[in-house]
């Protein structure tokens, strides 16, 4: 696979949009979280910053904050269930612990979103966080994220996208 790139790069397509927004950000919250053993509170008030003030200089708040530490705290909360159900829909030979910190942290907020937040259809979820993906990799990374949210999407929703 190939590495990340950690710089701003090229935004999802729906970056633009505040739940997505928030979900680049989480992903890079958690990375930094992984990489510099950053506190989650340190860190959420740090992207807070980076955010704004809401309408300062007449500019709309570009990601949903709540949103954000919403997930942050959820994949925090949840990291004991959430890695091992990941780790065993990665394909044979891969391991969780083994990946890029930032394909980790991608599939660790798509499965908690997967499992706690089911007012988002899980399609949705999906298609979010392969944006995400591509705005970091060039490479298989986006599939893989497709292939191990879909297999997880189809466990935890079966009535919604089909058991599998």
């Amino acid at each position: 696979m190939s590495g990340p790139d950690v710089s701003d790069g090229d935004p999802p397509k729906g970056a633009n949009k505040p739940r997505s927004a928030a979900r680049l950000a989480a992903v890079q919250g958690l990375y930094q979280m992984d990489l510099a053993a950053t506190d989650i509170a340190d860190v959420i008030a740090q992207f807070a910053t980076r955010f704004g003030a809401d309408g300062e200089g007449g500019a709309p708040d570009v990601a949903d904050r709540l949103f954000f530490a919403e997930l942050l705290r959820g994949v925090v909360r949840r990291q004991l269930e959430i890695d091992p159900l990941v780790d065993a829909r990665l394909a044979g030979g891969w391991r969780l612990n083994r990946l890029d910190s930032i394909l980790r942290a991608i599939l660790r907020s798509g499965a908690f979103e997967l499992m706690e937040r089911r007012d988002i259809p899980a399609k949705v979820i999906i298609s979010e966080y392969v944006d995400v993906a591509k705005a970091f990799f060039t490479g298989e990374e986006p599939k893989v994220v497709n292939g191990v949210l879909d297999k997880l999407a189809r466990e935890q929703r079966p009535n919604e996208v089909g058991g599998g």
